[in-house]
């Protein structure tokens, strides 16, 4: 972990600073308020909340509070207590029997308490009519413990929505139902530089970031949200972005309330580049089912939150360990000088393996040029590596070579991250080397990172002089340090680029809207000419095709169309035509086109499959043949997917997803995702294809789901035929359900 930087910092002093941080500071723009909205009715900006007041308040009403030896609620109470003084804050007792606890007067209701108050907690069994009396008391947050979720799904839902009602009702912001005091826990005093923020919904999961604090990394705020009836995940994240001492955001979630709000308040971190790291349940089937009865919203496929995730920068991570070490770093590292990893290690195994393992984490490892590699062999030996990794055949101790080796290695401008793997303490070359290594760390803004693999950990070395350092990085494991690392470079990258795309979103309808309107079918599926038809009016590039009622009629289509062509059956309920022989490629004369005319509608009478026509269509040459469209994900709306189309599409299910609005960046990321990227490019001599035509189609696709997806269940082109460079892309055939 990283060290610690000490220092002294009263009360009363970080009071005023966070609660700086809640106002508007001067220079600042006020948050903004929703009032945007997209083409579909969304809003494009998140509501903050100023949440300073929840956090360290000048007044707490403690709503229930007891001071009886033995009772749960006197040790909330005590807890309370021991915080409000921490803080500052006046407390005020509330309870209809008693005239004082633990010493402080002691009022019957809550109308009769002395103050406006900031914050009350409710340690009642039935918190819902204490909230609504809050209203008199002006209170502006409330904290409810008691769960809102009784483990069946519904009736938890309906309590927690009758509580939200009543905060609405009272004018208060409320956090909980089901939420933990760890809001109000000690933090370190102590410790000094850019703080982790925490948002957990369960508030055990955050326990083992807290301690992070016992390492020396600061945290400055806990916010365990509990079954989020009001306040959410949401809020928190676009609150802590707002502050300057957030150096990254902690998240562990088992559901998301608004998928939508989450993407703003992720969308606001990434414009201030706070990075945001998140432990996200859902990963399986197990770990889906018990989230939505937690949080009270619907979970989304996990595929869907995953890449919305990703679209915002939202660093994904698996396990809490990973959490703690991601954030570590992200919080306290400073923004990369370069890309390029340099591995350093007293055993030439120990570097090759931690080596390989870099590279095969997507990390770059230069190979040091030649003057570099000249320079390191002043100080070691000529059958050792100096290439990268570097192996020093055990690091010296009683001189200047192993510093002058790791300063050489930092001096390297191709080198912006310094990895040494120590697979035990082995002193006294290993206290030497940690000791230069913390030392050149603190005269380089390069990362330095340092792998202790001792499983004690009791180490002078580990203890004193690598988490003593305010600029060292220290992991115990290989794999958390790599991914960390990733993460830091992919962050920055991220960032670096980053442009909103709520901030070019439509808010009017395009001309192509009124246009697929009136073909719109409310609760049917379109027939292939009808979905077509709706392709066209959003500008994609459809074959040339007429809607036929007899072989003459055919056969006239057919010249006009131009040969050779293909004849398909439409019909707004038939699906998989080819399976049933509905389709006939590659006809060249007049007579093969009224020969499948009359082999398509018997077919069709045989099989009972009603067909408003014949589809005569131009024949297109081969490509690419792929997918895009769009759907509903539980969470998130409309979302669109493109992959691999025709029989790859049902037996690879190579596909990317993006959440709308989306720039086309990312539309060109989704196609970088895909396992089958290179047949885009060109493969077995076959020509590349027409990338930038199939991004086009992407992002009319996301037009149509952001103008019509209140209208469309569904819509999949498939298959979308992608030709050679600079000769488009074709929808060949297309499924639209409409709502």
């Amino acid at each position: 972990m990283l060290g610690s930087t000490h220092g002294t910092l009263t009360t009363d002093s970080r009071q005023a600073r966070v609660l700086a941080c809640g106002e508007q500071r001067p220079g600042t723009a006020a948050p903004e308020r929703v009032a945007d909205l997209d083409v579909g009715g969304r809003a494009l900006h998140a509501d903050v909340p100023d949440l300073a007041r929840l956090f360290w308040p000048g007044s707490i009403a403690v709503i229930g509070a007891c001071d009886t030896e033995g009772r749960p609620r006197t040790g909330i109470t005590r807890q309370l207590l021991d915080w409000a003084g921490r803080v500052g804050a006046r407390v005020h007792p509330v309870h209809p029997t008693r005239t004082a606890v633990f010493g402080l007067p002691c009022v019957p209701t809550v109308a009769r308490l002395p103050e406006p108050v900031d914050l009350a907690v409710l340690l009642v069994a039935d918190p819902l009519p204490v909230i609504a009396e809050l209203a008199g008391a002006k209170a502006r947050f409330a904290v409810v413990l008691a769960s809102g979720n009784d483990g069946t799904g519904q009736a938890g839902a309906g309590t927690r929505e009758r509580l939200a009602e009543a905060a609405r009702g009272a004018g208060v912001r409320l956090l909980g139902p089901g939420t933990h005091l760890d809001a109000f826990a000690r933090f370190r005093e102590d410790l000094t530089g850019p703080a982790i923020a925490l948002i957990t919904q369960s508030g055990h999961q955050g326990h083992s970031v807290f301690a992070l604090q016992e390492l020396g990394i600061r945290l400055s705020h806990w916010a365990p949200t509990g079954d989020e009836a009001d306040l959410e995940a949401a809020d928190f994240l676009s609150w802590f972005a707002e502050q300057p001492e957030t150096g990254a955001i902690a998240c562990c979630l088992e559901g998301l309330k608004d998928g939508r709000a989450f993407l703003l308040a992720a969308d606001r971190a990434a414009r201030r580049g706070v990075p945001v790291v998140a432990v996200k349940a859902g990963r399986t089937e197990g770990g889906t089912r018990p989230a939505a009865p937690h949080t009270g919203g619907p979970t989304g496929a996990d595929d869907v939150v995953d890449a919305a995730l990703r679209q915002y920068g939202v660093i994904r991570v698996d396990a809490l360990d990973e959490l703690q070490d991601t954030a570590a770093l992200l919080a306290r590292a400073r923004p990369p000088r370069s890309d390029g990893v340099a591995v350093y290690s007293l055993p030439g195994g120990t570097g090759a393996h931690v080596a390989g393992l870099a590279a095969g984490a997507g990390l770059r490892l230069p190979t040091l040029s030649a003057g570099k590699q000249t320079e390191l062999r002043q100080w070691i030996p000529d059958r050792l590596s100096v290439a990268n990794p570097v192996d020093c055949g055990g690091h010296p101790e009683g001189d200047h070579r192993g510093r002058k080796i790791i300063d050489a290695l930092l001096a390297d401008p191709d080198v912006g991250v310094l990895i040494c793997p120590v697979t035990g303490p082995l002193p006294p070359p290993g206290d030497r080397l940690v000791r230069d290594l913390a030392d050149a760390a603190e005269e380089t803004d390069k990362l330095v990172c340092v792998v202790w693999g001792s499983p004690a950990g009791t180490e002078p070395a580990y203890r004193e002089v690598l988490l003593g350092s305010s600029r060292v990085v220290t992991f115990r494991t290989v794999g958390n340090c790599l991914s960390a690392v990733r993460a830091w470079l992919d962050h920055h990258r991220f960032t670096a680029g980053y442009r909103s795309a709520f901030d070019a979103a439509p808010r009017t309808p395009s001309p192509s809207f009124r246009k697929a309107q009136a073909l719109l079918r409310p609760g049917a599926r379109l027939s292939e000419h009808a979905a077509k038809q709706l392709l066209r009016a959003y500008g994609i590039r459809v074959p040339r095709e007429q809607l036929v009622t007899s072989a003459a009629a055919a056969v006239r289509a057919a010249g006009q169309v131009g040969y050779p062509v293909v004849m398909k059956a439409s019909g707004a309920r038939i699906a998989h035509k080819t399976e049933l022989g509905l389709v006939k490629i590659g006809l060249t004369s007049a007579s093969q086109v009224r020969d499948a005319y009359r082999d398509l509608t018997g077919i069709a009478r045989r099989e009972g499959v009603g067909l408003d026509g014949v589809l005569v269509c131009q024949m297109v040459q081969r490509g690419v043949e792929t997918t895009v469209g769009f759907t509903h994900d539980q969470l998130f709306g409309p979302t669109v997917t493109a992959g691999l189309g025709g029989i790859l599409a049902e037996v690879l299910r190579d596909t990317a997803v993006r959440v709308p609005p989306f720039g086309e960046e990312q539309a060109r990321a989704m196609l970088g995702e895909l396992r089958g990227r290179a047949l885009l490019d060109g493969v077995r001599g076959r020509p590349p294809a027409d990338v930038d035509a199939l991004v086009e189609v992407v992002l009319r696709v996301q037009r149509m789901a952001l103008e019509l997806g209140s209208h469309l269940a569904e819509l999949d082109i498939d298959p979308l035929m992608v030709l050679g460079r600079g000769q488009g892309a074709v929808a060949l055939d297309a499924l639209v359900v409409c709502r």
